[in-house]
């Protein structure tokens, strides 16, 4: 904490320490396991109404492709209600192939 006249300056790193512990503790952990889902969300959300306005899609478009309203679409743009099942079915809609990469196992691909 830094002291600026009748004002407490909080860097960033103690406000988390004060609400969620120091780092290494269950509930930092838990907190920074969140943020990292949310983040990643966010990301495939993104690729996801990138892909989709570079095919000239409307998000009502998609929707009625994979068979759910469009504000659904908008939900899995924003990183919301994303999982596996939906985001299959979002990119076979599209033609966007996706494989994982296993390692020394090699890729295999979902569809």
């Amino acid at each position: 904490m830094k002291q600026l006249g009748d004002l407490k300056l909080y860097n960033f790193e103690e406000i988390l320490e004060e609400d969620f512990g120091p780092e290494g503790t269950p509930e930092r952990d838990e907190f920074e396991r969140g943020v990292d889902e949310s983040v990643q969300a966010y990301k495939l959300g993104e690729a996801i109404k990138h892909a989709r306005i570079s095919q000239n899609l409307t998000q009502e478009q998609l929707g009625e492709k994979i068979g759910v309203q469009k504000s659904q679409i908008s939900r899995l743009e924003r990183g919301r209600s994303i999982s596996l099942s939906s985001i299959s079915r979002v990119f076979k809609a599209m033609g966007i192939p996706l494989t994982l990469d296993m390692g020394k196992m090699g890729r295999v691909a979902l569809w």
